[in-house]
Order: C-alpha cells, then sequence, then structure tokens
C-alpha cells in the first residue's frame, strides 16, 4: 500500500542518516569539555581525558537570569587550565550560540597562551541518556543534568561508542519518524547500529556493554559478562581469553572473535579483524615471505607476492584458504587495526564565531550536513541557524533523489545565495559557479 511505502522510505532515510552519524571520525588524542548550554539552570560543564574519562565538572550561569558572565568565563578558563583542554564542545540546544559567544572570546583571550578551539555538537537524546539507566550505573555518584555534559563531549571523543548508549529513534536524524510503524523502524534501526559496529571493530578493553551488546554473537548479558571479567582480572592479553568468560562458548566466540580488537595485546592479529580460525594461514603467510614484524613489514607482503608468486591458486592452497579471506589478510596486514572512520573528513574545529547578521549573499563557506531530507539538506554553516541547500540547488543537473549526492556528516562547500533575518532562514547552493 501507499502508507507502507511511505514508511518503507522515512525508514530508509532515518537509518541512512543514523548510520552516517554513527560512523563520523573519532577526535583522537584530545582533552575535550563538554559544555551542555541552558539558560535557568545554568551551563553544565565537564572534563574527560583522551580514554573518555570523566575529570571533573561544574556548573556557571553566564545567561540571563543570573548573568554571572565573568565568573563563567573564570571557570572555563580554570579548568581549561588545569585540565590543558585542546578542544570544547557546545550541546546545539537552548543558548548554545550564547555559549558559543562566550567560549569564542575566552579563545581569543587565551590565544598567546595555548590553542583552544571549539565545536557545536549535536546533543539530540543526550538528556534521554542522562536520565537511563546506563548512565546511572557509569555516574552513579552525579545528578543526572551533569552527565548530558560528558555526552556532548564523548560525542566528539568517539561518536559511535557514545550514540550506542541511547535509543537510536531519539538521536534526532529522521523525517516523520513518529508517524511510521514503529517495531519496523526498531528493526530497521537496530540493524544499522549493529553494522556500523561490526564494520569499526570494537576494542575488547574499552568499551562498554552498551557497545559490546551489538557485536555479533554476542548479548546484553554476554557483555555485561565481559565487562565484569575484565575489572576482575584485568585486560584481555589476547582473543583466546574470551573464552573463560561466563556464557561465551564455541558459537559466540566463532561469531565475536573477528569484531573485538585488542590494540597492545600478545598477538598483533588480534588488533585486526583476522579471525582466529585464519591465523595459522596468516603465520605461514607471513613465514613464507620472511615478514617477523606485521606493523612493519605488512605493508611490503603484497608487493612480495606479487613479484615472487607465479599461480595464486597454488598459493592459496598451500595455506589452505579461499580468496576472499586472503584478501582480507592482506587488507588487515597492510593497516593493522585500522578504522574505517579515519579515512573520512575531520570535523570542522573553529576558533572564532560567525553571526548570521555577518553573512552576505554570495559568501562561499565550509558546512556540516546536519539532515538530509527529500526536499534538500540542512547544513551547519556556524551560525545559529542550520541554512538550506534545496534540492534544485544541489547541482546543475537536475537531482531525483538528495541522498545519492550527501549523507549526515559530510563537510561540504556552500554558497549563501538569500539570508532572511526576520524569519531566521538561509538558502544555500552547493552550485559555486553560477
Amino acid at each position: 500500500t501507499l502508507t507502507d511505502k511511505a514508511d518503507e522510505h522515512a525508514i530508509n532515510v532515518f537509518a541512512e542518516n543514523l548510520r552516517n552519524l554513527l560512523l563520523q571520525p573519532p577526535v583522537r588524542g584530545k582533552i575535550i569539555m563538554g559544555i551542555d548550554p541552558g539558560y535557568r539552570t545554568g551551563c553544565k560543564v565537564a572534563v574527560i581525558d583522551q580514554t573518555g574519562k570523566y575529570l571533573e565538572g561544574a556548573t556557571i550561569y553566564p545567561h540571563p537570569p543570573q548573568e554571572r558572565y565573568l565568573e563563567a568565563k573564570s571557570i572555563v578558563r580554570q579548568l581549561a587550565d588545569k585540565h590543558q583542554v585542546d578542544v570544547i564542545a557546545i550541546g546545539n540546544g537552548t543558548a548554545s550560540r550564547e555559549t558559543e559567544m562566550m567560549v569564542a572570546e575566552l579563545i581569543r583571550e587565551m590565544k598567546d597562551e595555548r590553542k583552544i578551539e571549539y565545536i557545536i555538537v549535536n546533543e539530540a537524546g543526550a538528556s534521554v541518556y542522562s536520565a537511563s539507566k546506563v548512565a546511572q550505573e557509569e555516574f552513579p555518584d552525579l545528578e543526572a543534568a551533569m552527565r548530558g555534559n560528558i555526552s556532548i563531549a564523548r560525542r566528539l571523543l568517539d561518536p559511535l561508542a557514545e550514540l550506542v548508549k541511547i535509543d537510536p529513534k531519539h538521536i534526532g536524524v529522521g523525517l516523520y519518524q513518529h508517524d511510521v510503524n514503529q517495531k519496523r523502524l526498531a528493526e530497521a534501526l537496530h540493524q544499522v547500529v549493529e553494522s556500523a559496529v561490526n564494520m569499526v571493530g570494537v576494542n575488547l578493553n574499552t568499551a562498554s556493554v552498551s557497545l559490546l551488546k551489538y557485536v555479533s554473537g554476542l548479548t546484553s548479558r554476554t557483555a555485561a559478562s565481559i565487562v565484569k571479567h575484565r575489572d576482575e582480572h584485568g585486560p584481555f592479553r589476547n582473543r583466546e581469553e574470551l573464552k573463560k568468560v561466563d556464557g561465551i562458548g564455541e558459537i559466540a566466540f566463532q561469531q565475536a572473535a573477528g569484531f573485538l580488537r585488542i590494540p597492545e595485546g600478545d598477538n598483533p592479529l588480534d588488533n585486526t579483524s583476522i579471525h582466529p580460525e585464519s591465523y595459522q594461514a596468516t603465520q605461514k603467510l607471513l613465514e613464507k615471505f620472511q615478514i617477523e614484524d606485521i606493523n612493519a613489514g605488512g605493508k611490503q607482503l603484497r608487493a612480495k607476492i606479487k613479484s615472487e608468486v607465479k599461480d595464486l591458486s597454488e598459493l592459496l592452497k598451500e595455506l589452505g584458504i579461499g580468496e576472499p579471506t586472503f584478501n582480507d589478510i592482506l587488507d588487515n596486514l597492510e593497516k593493522p587495526g585500522l578504522d574505517p572512520r579515519d579515512e573520512l573528513p575531520k570535523p570542522i574545529f573553529k576558533s572564532d564565531v560567525l553571526k548570521m547578521e555577518d553573512l552576505r549573499e554570495g559568501m562561499i563557506l565550509k558546512g556540516t550536513v546536519r539532515n538530509v531530507v527529500d526536499f534538500g539538506a540542512f547544513v551547519d554553516i556556524g551560525v545559529k541557524q542550520d541554512g538550506l541547500v534545496h534540492v534544485s540547488r544541489m547541482a546543475k543537473k537536475f537531482v531525483k533523489n538528495p541522498y545519492e549526492l550527501l549523507s549526515v556528516g559530510d563537510v561540504i562547500e556552500v554558497k549563501v545565495i538569500s539570508i532572511d533575518l526576520e524569519r531566521g532562514r538561509i538558502g544555500l547552493s552547493m552550485v559555486l559557479d553560477e
């Protein structure tokens, strides 16, 4: 029926947008401050380290009705100094722009001491997370209001690991999501999360239960057992130790092992997506071509095979594997521990603020796609309102389907074509030379 078709379409839109949001590149090696902005109840501030561990938090009241602006700025400055903060992530909700103005001013004042940048982060679902059981278990000593700010900071650190803690339908990248068949929506979104988690792989020694439960072969119960085992016995040294975990039998091990990574473990192959079943063949291959260290020598393997192997089918027979497995092994040895998200364009950090009044028609700006819908795409160009690229302005040729051109999280260049200050609307075009 027509309704089913419309449902199907809305669900596919949501699923595609969610997938792209989950696969945003992580921001590695930075100390991040998260700010959850607000007026009356203040802005909640949290600082996390490079691993996502919560260091310290505070509540500041820079905006009306309290207007303790200078005090607020000095608290942020003290925290930034004390913890050597690199990036400030500001939630995009109420009072977001006013908070951004304050942060930009502080960054300007500190520019001679050290470089700090900021970025606006989509905070949809953060309040749902902060009141959830998962958040209570993670931060039993913090009140709910002080947890959303940690979530905002962690979304920048590792979007996938943080967003899996929230029911996907609260993440806010859908079209008419409340009107569609909820059961089908939930199934489709669950599949998206599962495929994203398995595509990226999961660090066995740092992943939360929320993340582990999406790995093929694991359930909420076995995910909790893994974390419990880790807490009691310390980090896993190799994948084989998984078999000691309560509830993980041979079948679960076979399904899950290839998706679970151990970066600093005993066996470098445990940090790849090569399955333990293929370790023997991999070792044989490495010995045959005299490669001792896969981190250094993996890159030369393909070239050595190309120059020395006349008949590939003979080599495959000797190793006892098929060609797809062989290609997988080569890919993994070339880039052990590769996170596919690192190949994507990085998020745009800013150090100064742009107001809508600063915009001029004809300006060309870089922006981030926040949502893709049937009639176009909403793009964050760094002012309060997202601009709209109408589908007719996406290319010189006719575009039937915006989803073929753009995905949530894409960083694109756009030209400002119209500004309506009264209604807060900005028209953008992706055709820059017309």
